[in-house]
């Protein structure tokens, strides 16, 4: 019930929308929490009545069971390093929330009523990048949340660090009172994981828009021959995602008449005499290959969310409980192996997607190579002047710090928790560090873009009319933003600037 889409996630989490919950669905998840108190009230059920991890093997009176919830809590929030943005944070939250709404986890619908009332009255969890290791869920990361369900800890309302307890009494909701299972319910899963990794996703596909319109642009004005995004050549190489990238930037590019046909080539009699072609024949392979090199960026995106959004919509704490069957299962659905090797699988294609953009900038500010432009895209007298030199230089070391960022986290594990969690999938840690390269990904692309419509303004104007609409429409975008680079003066500001309107602007090709 009650699944979740890419969409969907984002309206929630960036755009903010409301989350409601029909008194039907409420019923039907309250049946999950009975179930669960009537079948655990003569057995021994783990979270319930035992100790956790390697504590499990000692039984808690019943008199300490509430206690136990809190203290699991409170001993677990132990976070370090960076608070999660707000829109990860949201995320988080939403995941969680939708864990539950499969019904199979026991908690009290007051558990679920509480993330309801942080997501709709925007209060932002604190929680921390570093803590669990991924393997019996975010622990750490989720027990921040917990800690701030019941009403403790700080929060951040319009982006004031507050605490928790002053914002719950001014907003009149009441703190969470833990139930059962409530406390290890709402620790026990991958909620932040999948929750950053989908935000992850969101802006990737941004990048990606724009990597593609970046290099689409770069073959219309250096007037590239149309062949190397053709339906003959691409038809040929099964891969969905090339065939995509490809018809992406044929429907960029239907109305400019910048693009050089490959026939014109094969039908001009003089070419036939000629020892030494002034035009390039083949482009370099940043400009040629761009289909085979976006290809496989997008079909790892397509395929990395569909696992994400199947974790969100998932039930993956433990115990799992099963009111078809009427029973409850233990086991290790909480194991976040699957989001961590997508997030590092993302962090690889997007690297590599940062890569083309630095080597395609660098394309432009050699004159040597690009045949066309001055160096450094320079408006000004060479020499004296500097053009887009000095933004190369922190394009080319963020770069350098994706690939090595891009090294796998999902099979580093180490053995921890008295070895009961002996292999954990450091799937947090993963999808943190894929979120740094995605943000490098767009300081790169923001001075690439910068570059790439400094290049358009020094086309003449005869061929700045023959550029496609949507190349216009890419170049009115940023140029809203910043202007022409003549004089030399800072840019720090500008590429921040742009670096936002990027992430923030969808383009949907």
């Amino acid at each position: 019930m009650n699944k979740l889409d890419l969409k969907q996630i984002e309206a929630f989490s960036l755009e903010k929308k409301e989350y409601i919950i029909s008194d039907s669905i409420r019923q039907e998840l309250e049946k999950s929490f009975s179930f669960l108190q009537e079948f655990s009230s003569d057995k021994i059920i783990y979270g319930i009545n035992t100790g956790f991890g390697p504590m499990a093997q000692f039984k808690i009176d019943d008199d300490k069971l509430n206690q136990l919830q809190y203290n699991l809590i409170r001993s677990h929030s132990s976070g370090t390093g960076n608070v999660l943005d707000a829109e990860s944070a949201r995320a988080v939250v939403l995941s969680r929330l939708s864990n539950f709404m499969q019904g199979n986890s026991g908690v009290s619908y007051g558990v679920i009523e509480k993330l309801v009332q942080f997501l709709n009255h925007d209060i932002i969890p604190e929680i921390y990048e570093h803590g669990g290791v991924g393997a019996s869920g975010d622990l750490v990361q989720l027990a921040h949340l917990a800690l701030n369900l019941i009403g403790e800890g700080y929060v951040y309302v319009n982006g004031e660090r507050r605490k928790t307890a002053e914002v719950l009494a001014e907003k009149n909701i009441s703190p969470l009172k833990i139930q059962l299972r409530d406390g290890l319910g709402l620790m026990n899963g991958t909620s932040c994981m999948s929750g950053i990794g989908s935000i992850n996703l969101i802006y990737s596909y941004r990048l990606l828009d724009w990597a593609i319109a970046a290099s689409t642009i770069i073959n219309e004005i250096v007037e590239a021959y149309d062949d190397s995004f053709s339906v003959g050549l691409n038809e040929v190489k099964l891969h969905a995602g090339q065939q995509a990238i490809a018809n992406s930037m044929r429907e960029f590019l239907n109305d400019s008449t910048l693009i050089k046909k490959r026939e014109e080539l094969f039908q001009d009699s003089a070419v036939s005499d000629t020892v030494e072609f002034k035009k390039k024949i083949q482009e370099y392979y940043s400009i040629r290959c761009i289909p085979q090199i976006l290809g496989p960026v997008k079909d790892t995106l397509d395929f990395a969310k569909g696992i994400i959004v199947n974790e969100i919509n998932s039930t993956n704490d433990n115990p799992v409980v099963s009111l078809d069957r009427g029973n409850v299962f233990h086991g290790g659905n909480f194991h976040g192996d699957y989001v961590s090797l997508e997030m590092d699988k993302i962090k690889l294609v997007i690297t590599k997607l940062t890569m083309l953009a630095e080597r395609q900038l660098n394309f432009l500010l050699n004159s040597k190579i690009n045949g066309v432009f001055p160096p450094f895209l320079n408006t000004q007298t060479l020499g004296l002047n500097f053009g887009i030199q000095g933004m190369q230089f922190t394009a080319t070391s963020t770069t350098a710090e994706n690939q090595m960022l891009s090294n796998s986290m999902y099979v580093h594990s180490i053995s921890n928790n008295n070895d009961n969690q002996d292999i954990v999938s450091m799937g947090t840690n993963s999808a943190v560090i894929t979120k740094k390269v995605i943000e490098n990904g767009f300081q790169v692309m923001a001075i690439h873009m910068m570059s790439v419509c400094q290049a358009i303004d020094l086309l003449d104007e005869t061929k700045k009319s023959k550029l496609s609409s949507k190349t216009k429409e890419i170049y009115a975008i940023i140029r809203a933003v910043t202007s022409t680079i003549n004089e030399d003066v800072p840019q720090f500001e500008n590429i921040r600037n742009i670096t936002n309107t990027l992430k923030k602007t969808t383009l949907d090709l």
